[in-house]
């Protein structure tokens, strides 16, 4: 397989695939689109975190602090009602089975990553606020990626309030997360960084990058999926070779939207494969 090879097979995929695939602090060996700007999804969740561990570090907020577990957010639309999540969009009975009592925010972080607890992720942002949120991207180097509102917060999505990212961001983001680096200093300590890595390594959902690797192989990823959009973005962590970057976008009618496996969910698992087969030449 060659790059071009890639391209090619790509080009006829409907809709719009991004990709951003390199060693960590070294120009990208292959892109695609990696600026094009798609819907998050649960890609964003990410920044979600690292907000909250550079709270964490500056003393803001307390990891282990118990909190209430409530359904109830306010809008990033002004003056817009209060809004809810729905349970049966969610992935995670964990955290609704919280509602009502307390959690720790390090678990609803955990939560809102290895299983994408949509609830457990609209508490964090109730906590973090979403100006530290953009401070994350803007951190990380981001050049066009934002997160406007939180999950389901259908008053800020009407009034074109929004969450995006880029192929190229979610890279930079994660690279900063393997490295402690950004070209601005540090995102957060060594500390910080190893236990968000750490996170994303219990990833539980697993049915696109992940499974393009060999079975074993050390990924921490996020993922995101609605109808129409599915996302892929992590480190590599080969045991023969350097670790490397893949972040994949996809706006396409492929993704079904359900976090089982789809047609979207094998473009990315076969892209993944074929940047495996490549990774020592990255």
């Amino acid at each position: 397989m060659t790059w071009d090879d890639l391209d090619a097979h790509l080009d006829r995929v409907p809709g719009t695939v991004s990709a951003y695939v390199g060693r960590l602090d070294a120009p990208p060996t292959w892109t695609r689109h990696a600026d094009a700007a798609h819907y998050a999804a649960s890609t964003m969740k990410v920044a979600v975190l690292a907000a909250l561990h550079r709270a964490a570090e500056s003393g803001v907020l307390d990891l282990d602090a118990q909190v209430p577990v409530v359904n109830e957010f306010d809008s990033a639309q002004p003056g817009a009602p209060r809004f809810s999540c729905a349970r049966h969009y969610d992935n995670d009975d964990a955290v609704w089975d919280r509602v009502g009592g307390t959690a720790p925010l390090r678990w609803l972080a955990d939560r809102m990553i290895v299983r994408s607890s949509n609830l457990a992720t609209n508490l964090v942002i109730g906590h973090v606020g979403l100006p530290a949120v953009a401070q994350v991207w803007a951190a990380a180097g981001a050049r066009t990626s934002v997160t406007g509102r939180g999950i389901e917060d259908f008053a800020a999505r009407e009034a074109g309030i929004t969450n995006e990212v880029t192929a190229a961001d979610l890279a930079a983001l994660l690279g900063a997360l393997a490295t402690g680096a950004t070209t601005a200093g540090p995102l957060a300590s060594p500390t910080a960084c190893a236990a968000m890595l750490d996170v994303l390594f219990a990833q539980e959902h697993r049915e696109d990058l992940a499974a393009g690797l060999p079975e074993g192989t050390r990924i921490a990823h996020k993922n995101g999926w609605v109808r129409g959009v599915r996302h892929g973005a992590g480190v590599v962590l080969p045991d023969d070779a350097p670790p490397y970057l893949i972040a994949v976008c996809t706006t396409t009618d492929l993704a079904g939207g359900d976090d089982v496996e789809d047609d979207a969910c094998l473009l990315l698992a076969h892209i993944s494969a074929q940047v495996w087969a490549a990774r020592h030449q990255l």
